[in-house]
């Protein structure tokens, strides 16, 4: 699931996301509850639909499903925006 960049030959170079418009758009997410229609009524699953995805992020080849990779990346870029949002107001508690 990783990307070598430098062993894949099909991997075009890569381009720095902004990752405070990740998170904004990743709160603007429709997230549900849903459960295949073979599955026990008790089951449930939670996440977002692959065409909110699609029209959100603009990363799935189909629209129909959710790219585990891509769903990795957006996480981890928003993570590593709310810690430079939690730096940040840490220094101005630090410094008011």
């Amino acid at each position: 699931m990783t990307i070598d960049a430098t062993a894949d030959p099909d991997v075009v170079a890569p381009e720095p996301v902004n990752g405070h418009q990740i998170l904004d758009k990743l709160a603007d997410l429709p997230i549900s509850t849903w459960r295949y229609q073979w599955e026990a009524e008790d089951v449930r699953h939670l996440g977002p639909m692959a065409q909110d995805w699609q029209q959100v992020f603009g990363l799935s080849a189909d629209g129909r499903t959710i790219p585990l990779v891509d769903a990795i990346g957006v996480l981890l870029t928003a993570v590593q925006a709310l810690g430079k949002r939690v730096d940040e107001l840490q220094r101005q508690l630090d410094n008011p």
